[in-house]
């Protein structure tokens, strides 16, 4: 095995200026940890596209490789818990942001952040689930931990056609809940109806100022949008119902008042998929081997390589991407 690995370098310097290059490393450049991995597979997500771009301030740690989730085989290990040649998975904890992630040919990673990948997954397939698929499965378990069944009513789906959002649909589906999906992309009716949404409704409905307290329209909610969207969300929810809520693609804000939860009784639930503890992790990748129809998955991904990471990244935060993309990184 070679020393050395492409990978794309965020920089910047003393003006704050950033830059991206693909540069080669050695692994004696790799920061530190104590598992070695030959990275396989990766994605790009919106949060990657950021740090790429430079849009938001992700990126914690300079120069950064970004690549907030990661899939391979372990090169090295000084875990009792990881050997050479086990395949590995990385979501979160503060990788491509504060310490080097996916979007090189190696990564060295703490063991406590890893979780072996479950055996019915490939590395691509884990990665056109990713960070996105990882949380909507989380959201999922979420609104079942609360006591939501299928035959408590419709569960709507914001911001259906990103990542989160197409794949909480392919999963509420396959179990049985009626899929209500709210979408800017009238276009894409037929397309999140094959995912399994039964009904989809335009997301003006939900992103302006509404009311306090609306019609009783469903039962619970997965929300990736915040802001007003959220508060609508809330307000339209029946009584007993809860919103499990992940993300904030229209903002971090939220203004909603109380009424939704002392009148109605219905909970938010927050989802957080960068520092869930590891046994969560496992069950919901389990459940996602399990509850997702990989056939479904595998319309909603597109697969590049690495030299398309940047222009990729560019184009998530255009909001040109629909669904989600995997980077075979077997050549890197």
């Amino acid at each position: 095995m070679s020393d050395k690995f492409r990978a794309i370098l965020v920089s910047r310097d003393e003006d704050k200026k950033q830059s991206v290059d693909i540069v080669q490393l050695g692994i004696s450049d790799l920061m530190d940890g104590d598992v070695t991995i030959k990275v396989e597979a990766t994605t790009v997500n919106y949060k990657d596209g950021l740090a790429i771009t430079g849009k938001s301030p992700v990126i914690r740690h300079w120069p950064m490789v970004p690549g907030i989730d990661l899939v391979g085989s372990v090169v090295d290990s000084q875990s009792d818990e990881f050997s050479a040649g086990d395949k590995v998975l990385l979501n979160g904890f503060g990788v491509g942001e504060a310490h080097w992630g996916g979007y090189a040919g190696m990564a060295r990673l703490k063991s406590d952040w890893l979780i072996k990948l479950p055996s019915g997954i490939s590395p691509l397939q884990a990665m056109s689930v990713g960070t996105a698929g990882y949380t909507s499965m989380l959201c999922v378990m979420a609104l079942e931990r609360y006591g939501i069944t299928p035959d408590h009513g419709p569960v709507i789906v914001t911001g259906a056609n990103g990542g989160v959002g197409s794949i909480a649909i392919a999963i509420l589906s396959r179990l049985g809940y009626h899929v209500i999906a709210s979408t800017g992309r009238a276009s894409e009716a037929e397309f999140l109806k094959s995912l399994g949404a039964a009904e989809i409704i335009d997301r003006n409905e939900l992103s302006e100022p509404g009311r306090p307290m609306g019609k009783e329209r469903w039962a619970a909610g997965v929300d990736a949008v915040g802001s007003h969207t959220l508060a609508n969300v809330l307000a339209q929810t029946r009584y007993g119902g809860a919103v499990a809520a992940c993300g904030l693609a229209q903002g971090f804000d939220l203004p909603a008042t109380v009424m939704p939860f002392i009148l109605r009784g219905v909970a938010l639930l927050g989802v957080d998929s960068v520092m869930a503890a590891k046994q969560l992790r496992s069950e919901a990748w389990q459940r996602i081997e399990k509850d997702l129809d990989m056939a479904k998955l595998e319309k909603i991904t597109t697969k590049i390589g690495f030299e398309d990471i940047v222009s990729t990244a560019t184009d998530i935060i255009d909001g040109k991407i629909k669904g989600r993309v995997v980077v075979d990184m077997t050549n890197s």
